[in-house]
């Protein structure tokens, strides 16, 4: 085991794995560690490592490959089975009640194969939902309303506060939106909208907030409390735009 001390902001290399460590802040006995990894690399907490239910998600494009290959499996099969189907039929020439079985088995395949099809049109359609960043440190309504915009087609992101989402941002892909609950005077600095834009890396990143008072420095503003169908339609809007 290679054991060494580092301090905020220094940063560990894998160059064989393509792999970066980074002390992001340290507080008190809690250290912030950020991980930049290959899409392929899973990273796991070690209290989860074990729970064999735990799936992790390989990437987009791995996952892509695969649904192709498996519907290019299942029409292969479903065909072959059809032509063997097709060939006992007509070797049952005269037994009503096994042709009338050789049907049904036939019937079952076809509706395994239009609800495959089904299936991979509405996997296509997930993956193009719109992704939302919520910061809120109110767990109860972070939870009710990601679970909102999720039913309206919206992937949701939730971070408890401003260093988890700026960790976010630093180590994931740029979301459409960030949704930002400004509870504390510091949220409503222009220095953190502006830490939310930059580690972003995407001039065109929509930021929506909400508050008591509008801010400055926002896309979009809501005043409290939320109006969830109303964030909705902005929201639409704004992709629609």
């Amino acid at each position: 085991m290679l054991v060494l001390s580092r301090k905020e902001h220094d940063k560990l290399l894998l160059p064989t794995l393509n792999i970066t460590v980074e002390v992001v802040r340290i507080q008190g006995n809690t250290v912030r560690i950020g991980i930049d990894a290959p899409p392929d690399v899973p990273v796991v907490r070690h209290e989860i490592a074990d729970l064999k239910s735990i799936e992790f998600a390989p990437s987009e494009h791995e996952a892509n490959q695969r649904v192709a290959e498996l519907a290019k499996s299942i029409r292969t099969r479903t065909d072959s089975c059809a032509s063997a189907l097709n060939l006992l039929h007509e070797h049952l020439d005269g037994d009503i009640a096994a042709q009338s079985l050789v049907v049904d088995v036939y019937n079952e395949l076809s509706g395994l194969e239009r609800d495959t099809k089904l299936a991979l049109d509405e996997t296509s359609d997930s993956s193009s939902a719109p992704h939302a960043l919520l910061i809120d440190r109110d767990p109860n309504e972070s939870r009710l309303l990601a679970s909102y915009l999720r039913l309206n087609g919206f992937e949701v992101t939730t971070a408890d506060d401003r260093d988890d989402a700026l960790d976010y941002l630093s180590l994931h892909s740029c979301p459409d939106f960030v949704l930002l609950d400004m509870l504390a005077v510091q949220d409503a600095s222009s220095e953190y909208l502006t830490q939310l834009r930059d580690r972003s890396r995407d001039d065109k990143l929509k930021l929506f907030a909400f508050s008591d008072i509008q801010p400055s420095g926002v896309d979009r503003w809501f005043p409290r409390p939320i109006d969830a169908e109303r964030l909705v339609r902005e929201l639409t809007a704004a992709i629609s735009a």
